[in-house]
């Protein structure tokens, strides 16, 4: 996010992008830290979790409060965009969606969060 520069549009489409392709690259990984986190004694699991979710719901109020996403609650409106990134990424993982698309797709991911829910 760091090299996408000052403007949120492209700060979104980086952190997207980078986690989609971390789980992709690392689906062992991905699906560790997702079912792991329900076992007992998970709790490290679980708050190793938290930058993460916390890294997105930031990155949606700055968008909210720029006027370059919706309004709404950032925690709801977070847990949606990455829902969405996680099931870009699944698709990609278990073969329903080829790997070369993810550029294609996060591109149309943020653009259509960005724009909200509205027709273009």
């Amino acid at each position: 996010m760091a090299g996408a520069g000052d403007d949120f549009a492209p700060r979104l489409r980086a952190t997207v992008a980078a986690y989609i392709r971390f789980a992709t690259e690392d689906a062992a990984l991905l699906e560790v830290m997702f079912t792991g986190k329900h076992r007992p004694g998970a709790e490290r699991l679980v708050a190793a979790a938290v930058p993460a979710f916390t890294l997105m719901q930031d990155l949606v109020a700055e968008g909210q409060a720029a006027g370059e996403l919706v309004a709404g609650d950032p925690e709801r409106v977070g847990t949606v965009l990455f829902a969405t990134m996680q099931g870009i990424a699944t698709f990609i993982n278990s073969d329903m969606v080829a790997p070369d698309l993810l550029d294609d797709l996060v591109e149309t991911a943020v653009a259509q969060f960005a724009r909200g829910p509205r027709p273009a």
